[in-house]
């Protein structure tokens, strides 16, 4: 993911049940070519459950979301 585009990991949290979340931060094209790359990945060595990106978020959300 971070090696596919200039984006810098914000987190990585494992949520339980083999299922992880990564966090990533960049501009919105960075990011989206970022989880592409990340959601490919996780799709050949199991299932993707899901991916989000948030264009702009508000300042508070990385706080809220590093809890």
């Amino acid at each position: 993911m971070v090696k596919a585009a200039n984006v810098t990991l914000v987190g990585k949290e494992k949520i339980g049940s083999g299922l992880v979340t990564v966090m990533v931060r960049g501009d919105v094209g960075a990011v989206k070519a970022s989880v592409d790359a990340g959601a490919a990945a996780a799709k050949r060595v199991g299932e993707l459950y899901s991916v989000h990106v948030i264009p702009r978020p508000h300042e508070d959300v990385e706080s809220i979301l590093l809890k």
